[in-house]
């Protein structure tokens, strides 16, 4: 039964297949920046992806409500994380030094 499943398809630009993964969390938005995806989950994950392979980058981060939207700044630099609740997170990019 797929009932319980959540998958990420990756299709090349001429529509060929070029593969997928399977996700443990519902995905409620997502964005495509540069090389990687960004995607929330209303389980209340922040997932960052490898456009080519679909791994993950970083370990998801719990934000502990569900994420509503995501938003990457024009730089890179950040991350803007709508919560159910209305709270507005925002994630640094980078290195400690750098953020």
């Amino acid at each position: 039964s797929l009932q319980d499943k959540n998958a990420l398809h990756l299709y090349s630009v001429n529509g060929k297949y070029l593969g997928s993964e399977t996700l443990k969390e519902e995905v409620s938005d997502m964005c495509v920046t540069g090389e990687y995806i960004v995607m929330g989950s209303l389980q209340g994950f922040l997932s960052i992806r490898d456009l080519y392979s679909l791994s993950l980058s970083i370990s998801p981060l719990a934000m502990r409500l569900p994420i509503h939207c995501i938003s990457v700044t024009k730089e890179y630099s950040h991350i803007l994380v709508g919560l159910e609740d209305g709270k507005l997170i925002i994630v640094g990019v980078g290195k400690p030094a750098e953020v």
